[in-house]
C-alpha cells in the first residue's frame, strides 16, 4: 500500500472508531432523556437529571465528529482526485485557492455555530456549514455515485451530516418551546439520520470492496464490468472469475 492508499482509509477509521461508538452513546441518553421525562410525569425517576445534559453534549460532538469526517473524505477526494490528478496548482490555481478557502469557511461556520447563542447567527451559521458541504460535495473528484443516489454514500453522507448541523442549530429551541413541537422535529429528523448512518455502514463496506489500491487502478479500470472481463498480455480478455482464483505478490 502506498501514502495514498493509507490517507484514505483514514474516513472509514474515523468512522469506526469515533463516529459509530458516538452515536451510540447518543443514543442511550436520548433514550434515558426520554424515559425520565415520562417518568417524571408520574411520579419520581431514578434516572439522574444530568442525563438530559449530557444527551446534549454528547450531541453536539456527534455533530462535530459527522461533519468533521465529511469534510475529511471531501478534501480527501478532491485533493488526490482532482488537484494532484489533474495538477491544479499549475493548470487552474485560482480554483485550488477558492476550494481552500471554502474548505477553511466551512470548517469557521461550525465553530461559530457552536459559540453563537442568537436565533438569527444560529441560522446564519448553520446554513453556511451546509452550504460548504454541498458546495465541496459538487466539485470535481468526489464520487458521488448520482446513478444510484438511492444507495449512494456520498448522499447519504451529507444528508446526515446536514441534518446534525440542524438538530445543533435547533437545540435552544428544543427546551424554550413548551409547545414541544421542536423535540418532535428534533425526534423525528434523528430518527431519519440513524437510518442514514445504518445506510453509511452498509454502503461505505459496499464502497471499500470496490476501491481498488492505487497501483491496481490503471489495470482494472480498464476492464469491461458490464461483461465482466480484464485485458491480459496472454490473451485479449481475461474473464473476472478467473482473476480470483489467481494469488497476487
Amino acid at each position: 500500500m502506498e501514502l495514498v492508499d493509507y490517507l484514505a482509509l483514514l474516513h472509514p477509521f474515523l468512522a469506526v472508531v469515533v463516529v459509530f461508538p458516538t452515536i451510540g452513546i447518543v443514543l442511550n441518553m436520548a433514550w434515558q432523556t426520554r424515559s425520565r421525562r415520562l417518568q417524571t410525569q408520574g411520579g419520581k425517576s431514578k434516572i439522574p437529571a444530568v442525563v438530559g445534559r449530557e444527551h446534549v453534549k454528547y450531541g453536539q460532538i456527534l455533530t462535530g465528529t459527522v461533519v468533521g469526517i465529511t469534510l475529511i473524505a471531501l478534501a480527501y477526494s478532491i485533493f488526490v482526485k482532482n488537484i494532484v490528478k489533474n495538477q491544479l496548482w499549475v493548470n487552474d490555481r485560482f480554483q485550488v485557492v477558492f476550494m481552500v478557502i471554502l474548505l477553511a469557511a466551512t470548517i469557521a461556520s461550525l465553530v461559530f455555530l457552536y459559540q453563537a447563542r442568537s436565533k438569527l447567527w444560529r441560522g446564519v451559521f448553520a446554513s453556511l456549514t451546509g452550504m460548504g458541504l454541498v458546495v465541496l460535495g459538487c466539485q470535481e473528484g468526489v464520487f458521488r455515485r448520482t446513478y444510484e443516489w438511492q444507495i449512494s454514500h456520498y448522499y447519504y453522507g451529507i444528508a446526515a451530516a446536514l441534518l446534525m448541523v440542524f438538530s445543533l442549530a435547533i437545540v435552544n429551541e428544543i427546551y424554550q418551546d413548551r409547545s414541544q413541537r421542536w423535540r418532535l422535529i428534533h425526534t423525528l429528523l434523528n430518527c431519519f439520520a440513524l437510518l442514514l448512518f445504518i445506510g453509511q455502514g452498509f454502503t461505505g463496506a459496499r464502497d471499500l470492496l470496490e476501491i481498488p489500491l492505487s497501483w491496481q487502478q490503471e489495470h482494472l479500470y480498464r476492464c469491461n464490468w458490464e461483461q465482466k472481463i480484464c485485458p491480459s498480455s496472454e490473451s485479449s480478455a481475461v474473464p473476472l472469475e478467473s482473476l480470483q482464483s489467481r494469488r497476487f505478490p
